[in-house]
C-alpha cells in the first residue's frame, strides 16, 4: 500500500457527511474515481452491505460548495475536488420505469382491482351486519385539543405574571431566565464557520441555523433546498440587535436612589412590564417567508396570510384551507383564555406541581414561547424545569376530558 501511494497523485483529505448526521474524513488520492470513493463511503456507512449490492439503494456524491453532483466515471482531479472540500452522500431518487405497452393493460386492470370500493359497494357488503345506532362514538379532534390547551396557557400566563409581580426579585429573575434563553438561541461560532466554509453567505447561514435549532446538518439541507428561493435572504421577523440592546440597557438601568418604597414598587413593576414586553416581542410568531409568498401569489392579502399561518402553526396547506374556509378559529380566538370558573382551570391551579412552577420565571417564558410558536412545545416538555409542569397540565386535561 505505501508503494501504491508513492505512485498515486496528491492525497486529498475530504470531509463527507450524510443527511442522517454522520460525518467523517476520507483520505484518497486525487486520481481516485468518484465511483470508488462512493463505495468507500457506503462501506463506512453500511459496513458489509456491499456484498449484496441489490440491497443498497443507489447513492450520489455532491460537492457542497458548488452543489454539483459528481460523475461516477470521472476522477476527483477531473471534478476539480480540492483538499479539505466537503462532500454530501445522498440517496438517489429513482423514478419508476414507464410500463411497457404489453404490460399497460395488465397494470390498468391491477389498478382497478386495487381501487377503493364506492359507497354502494360498502352498503351492499355490510347490509347483513347488526346495527349499532345506540352506541356512542367518541371522536377526538386534535384542533379542539390544541385550541383548549392554548386557552389554558393564555390564562396561566396571566396568573404567572401576577404572581411574579409580587416577588421583589422578579425583575432580576426574569432577566436571568431571559439571558439563559438568549444563550440557547445564540448562534454557535463553530457551526456557523462550518457553513460559511462550504461557501454559504454568513447572514444566510445564521438564518438557517436559527430556523433549524442550531443543527448544522438540517441547516445545510435547508440552505440547499432554498438556494433559488427569492425570499432566502429575507430577515426573520423581530427586532434588530440595536433595538434589543437599547431595550436591555433600559431594562437594566438602576432605580433612582432615595425614592419611596411605593415608588420603587411602581418602578419595579414598570420595569417588569417593560422586560416582559421585550420578551414577548422577541418570542413573536415568525411566519415562514416561503409560505407567505406562495399564499400571496394566490391573491390573499399579506396580513390575512400571516394570520392564517399563525393560526395553523406555519403549515402552508392548513393555512390555505383556513383562508378558503370559515376561518375558524380566528386570530382573536388565539388570545382568549379559558373561563375562570371552569373546573379544568380550577383543577390545574390547585395542583401543587403547577403552583410551584407558576412562581418560576422560566415557566412564564415557556408559556409565552408556546403561545407564539406551538411547534416548540416538545422542547419545553423535555426541559427539566418546565417538563413536569407541562406533563401535569396534560394529565389533568386528559383526566377531566375523559370524565
Amino acid at each position: 500500500e505505501p508503494e501504491q501511494k508513492s505512485f498515486a497523485g496528491k492525497v486529498l483529505r475530504l470531509s463527507v457527511c450524510t443527511m442522517e448526521g454522520a460525518e467523517w474524513v476520507e483520505e484518497v488520492p486525487e486520481d481516485t474515481a468518484v465511483e470508488a470513493l462512493k463505495e468507500r463511503c457506503l462501506q463506512h456507512c453500511l459496513p458489509g452491505s456491499l456484498e449484496d449490492s441489490k440491497a443498497v439503494p443507489p447513492h450520489k456524491l455532491i460537492h457542497v460548495a458548488s452543489k454539483k453532483v459528481l460523475t461516477d466515471t470521472k476522477t476527483l482531479l477531473e471534478e476539480n475536488i480540492q483538499d479539505r472540500d466537503v462532500l454530501l452522500l445522498l440517496k438517489k431518487r429513482v423514478p419508476p420505469p414507464p410500463p411497457k405497452t404489453a404490460d399497460a393493460s395488465a397494470e390498468e386492470k391491477r389498478k382497478q382491482e386495487q381501487k377503493a370500493p364506492d359507497m354502494d359497494a360498502i352498503l351492499k357488503a355490510t347490509a347483513h351486519l347488526p346495527s349499532h345506532k345506540g352506541r356512542p362514538v367518541t371522536r377526538h379532534n386534535r384542533r379542539d385539543f390544541q385550541t383548549e390547551l392554548r386557552k389554558i396557557l393564555v390564562s396561566l400566563t396571566e396568573v404567572a405574571l401576577r404572581l411574579l409581580a409580587l416577588n421583589p426579585d422578579a425583575v432580576e429573575l426574569l432577566k436571568k431566565a431571559n439571558a439563559m434563553l438568549d444563550e440557547e438561541d445564540r448562534v454557535d461560532e463553530i457551526s456557523l464557520r462550518q457553513l460559511t466554509e462550504m461557501g454559504f453567505p454568513e447572514t444566510r447561514a445564521v438564518k438557517a441555523l436559527r430556523l433549524n435549532h442550531m443543527s448544522v446538518t438540517r441547516a445545510m439541507e435547508w440552505l440547499m433546498e432554498h438556494a433559488d428561493d427569492p425570499a432566502v435572504d429575507a430577515p426573520l421577523p423581530g427586532q434588530t440587535a440595536s433595538e434589543a440592546t437599547a431595550e436591555a440597557d433600559a431594562a437594566s438601568a438602576p432605580t433612582t436612589a432615595g425614592a419611596s418604597s411605593e415608588a420603587d414598587g411602581e418602578e419595579a413593576n414598570d420595569e417588569l412590564t417593560k422586560l416582559f414586553k421585550e420578551i414577548r416581542r422577541k418570542r413573536a410568531f415568525r411566519p415562514d417567508p416561503r409560505a407567505v409568498i406562495a399564499l400571496m401569489e394566490m391573491g390573499f392579502d399579506e396580513k390575512e396570510v400571516v394570520d392564517a399561518l399563525r393560526v395553523n402553526n406555519n403549515q402552508q396547506n392548513a393555512a390555505c384551507e383556513w383562508l378558503l374556509g370559515d376561518r375558524k378559529p380566528s386570530p382573536e380566538d388565539l388570545d382568549k383564555g379559558i373561563d375562570r370558573n371552569s373546573p379544568l382551570l380550577q383543577a390545574i391551579l390547585e395542583d401543587p406541581v403547577v403552583q410551584l412552577g407558576l412562581n418560576k420565571p422560566k415557566i412564564l417564558l415557556a408559556f409565552e414561547d408556546m403561545l407564539a410558536n406551538p411547534l416548540n412545545s416538545t422542547q419545553w416538555m423535555n426541559d427539566p424545569d418546565t417538563g413536569p409542569v407541562m406533563l401535569q397540565i396534560s394529565r389533568i386535561f386528559q383526566t377531566l376530558d375523559r370524565t
